[in-house]
């Protein structure tokens, strides 16, 4: 994979008069301190050393400025030290819940003899939606709830008795935005306020062993381009506005996705027949707070809460609430947010549009939407034509199915 290539700008942030010793930032022991704001400071220059942004002291402030840039063990490094706090922190919550993963994964055996017929189940009961967080803790990049429209989905597999999970899918609001993104569909400003509720983002798309060795990843994918996604979605939301516009929500027109290390083998090369269905579309500007560790962000929090600042999380306050938040603190702890918020990690981004004129009503030239007509029978058919057969005749591929026992599934690697 190519690395990261960061803006060739210079960008200095400055952190006046620091109280605090820099060595203490080299640890990954706790940082105890009674103050807030020098908490989040310490928190924040931790994650960003991490990241290998240079960070000079000088004789009354610090120099930190972000590296060219971030390729992917460093990625991979800074996900996995907030995937471990996350862990931890839910640690009793998984011991409690870890008996109810097991029960819903196949043995591997059952799964090659399966016909794998894939049904869709919204997640609305608290079983429903604790199989799906479990599930989601298994997953390498941190788990965090998505704030927003959301719509959770576990796909099961009715070809075995029990239904075993075979993967996990959600929808959230469309983040504001992606300068990529716009400028493929044709969106100013306007436009884009006018017409982003006609999209989602699947935030958590993939497969669960062992239905991942028979690229059930790309199953799930073909299963969000169905005739059923639309429908669930319309049900949800065909009776509700957003807060801000007052915009009613029930039209899904496109899904965009993103694959966090550029190029993504789950989504190249899927299409139904002559039809790429994820159409790259470019990458976003490394805009975000994926590098900034959950540990840091709870700091965030309470500074604010300290401060009486409450930033809200409501349907239809848009997707960008953890960002404000982050800019809010940042901007308390005089942190030049813009180089912080500015140097996340660059991500490859995918379309799905899931309409013949999705750019025509996206652009708001057009009310009546012409939907493609897959259904979830006639996608299923496709991938097991496509990609299973050919799979189910690897050797290792199959050696790694049957030594699959649910028994033996760990969250924590």
């Amino acid at each position: 994979m190519q690395t990261q290539n960061l803006s060739n700008e210079i960008a200095i942030s400055l952190l006046e008069t620091p109280s605090f010793n820099l060595d203490r930032i080299h640890s990954d022991n706790l940082i105890e301190t009674k103050d807030s704001e020098e908490r989040v400071k310490l928190l924040l220059i931790r994650d960003l050393f991490r990241l290998n942004w240079n960070i000079e002291k000088t004789r009354n402030k610090l120099v930190i400025s972000p590296p060219s840039y971030y390729n992917k063990k460093i990625i991979k490094k800074s996900m996995n030290v907030s995937r471990q706090q996350i862990l931890e922190k839910n640690n009793e919550w998984i011991k409690k819940h870890i008996d109810l993963a097991k029960k819903n994964l196949a043995q591997g055996r059952d799964v090659l003899k399966s016909k794998i017929l894939p049904r869709i189940e919204v997640c609305e009961t608290k079983k429903q939606n604790s199989i799906f967080r479990i599930f989601r803790y298994y997953w390498s990049s941190p788990y965090s709830e998505y704030i927003g429209r959301r719509i959770r989905l576990l796909i099961r597999d009715d070809g075995i008795d029990g239904s075993p999970i075979i993967g996990i899918a959600a929808l959230g609001s469309s983040i504001i935005h992606i300068p990529a993104r716009d400028k493929w569909i044709g969106w100013d400003k306007e436009t884009r306020t006018n017409n982003i509720i006609y999209t989602m983002d699947a935030y958590v798309l993939g497969a669960l062993p062992p239905y991942n060795y028979l690229l059930g990843g790309k199953l799930v994918s073909y299963i969000l381009a169905s005739n059923e996604i639309r429908e669930i979605y319309k049900k949800k939301y065909k009776d509700k506005t957003t807060i801000i516009r007052k915009r009613k929500a029930d039209d899904l027109i496109c899904i965009f996705t993103t694959s966090l290390y550029g190029n993504s083998s789950q989504y190249n090369r899927l299409r139904f027949e002559n039809r790429l269905l994820y159409i790259p579309i470019g990458y976003t500007l490394g805009y975000g707070t994926l590098h900034i560790s959950n540990e840091t962000f709870l700091a965030m929090q309470q500074l604010l809460s300290e401060k009486g600042i409450m930033i809200t999380n409501r349907f239809g306050d848009g997707p960008n609430w953890r960002m404000r938040v982050v800019r809010t603190a940042s901007d308390i702890i005089e942190f030049n947010s813009d180089v912080l918020l500015r140097h996340s990690f660059k991500r490859g981004m995918y379309a799905v549009p899931l309409t013949k004129n999705f750019r025509s009503f996206l652009l708001g030239k057009t009310d009546r939407a012409i939907y493609y007509n897959l259904t979830l029978e006639t996608l299923v058919k496709f991938w097991k034509e496509r990609w299973l057969n050919m799979r189910k005749k690897n050797m290792d591929v199959i050696n790694k199915i049957l030594n699959f026992n649910p028994d033996n599934f760990r969250i924590y690697s």
